[in-house]
């Protein structure tokens, strides 16, 4: 799971990337999940056809994994972005980033 820009860039796709985290899955069968180390990406995934729904790039990779909550009537899908593990020179920190579902 997950690009690794410079094979990227050399036009090697599919090659995916180190994985730190796993995924969650909703009863109404998204899976959710960050772990891409250097593309920085959390991902919604349809569990039957494993067709990607959404990305969106994390401030910091998310090397964590999800969690999916409701209040107030509406739910959402969170994780904590932590970075840290990719090269060298990547940042590191510490962010909750939290997405309400439609």
């Amino acid at each position: 799971l997950g690009v690794y820009s410079e094979l990227a860039a050399a036009r090697m796709k599919g090659t995916g990337t180190e994985n730190y985290g796993g995924p969650i899955v909703t009863a109404g069968g998204l899976v959710f999940i960050g772990a891409t180390n250097f593309d920085r990406k959390f991902r919604a995934i349809d569990k039957r056809s494993g067709r990607l729904l959404w990305e969106m790039t994390l401030p910091l990779a998310g090397n964590a994994t999800a969690i999916t909550y409701e209040v107030g009537g509406k739910q959402y899908a969170a994780i904590y972005a932590t970075g840290g593990k990719g090269r060298r020179n990547d940042p590191s920190g510490g962010i909750y980033v939290a997405f309400v579902l439609p």
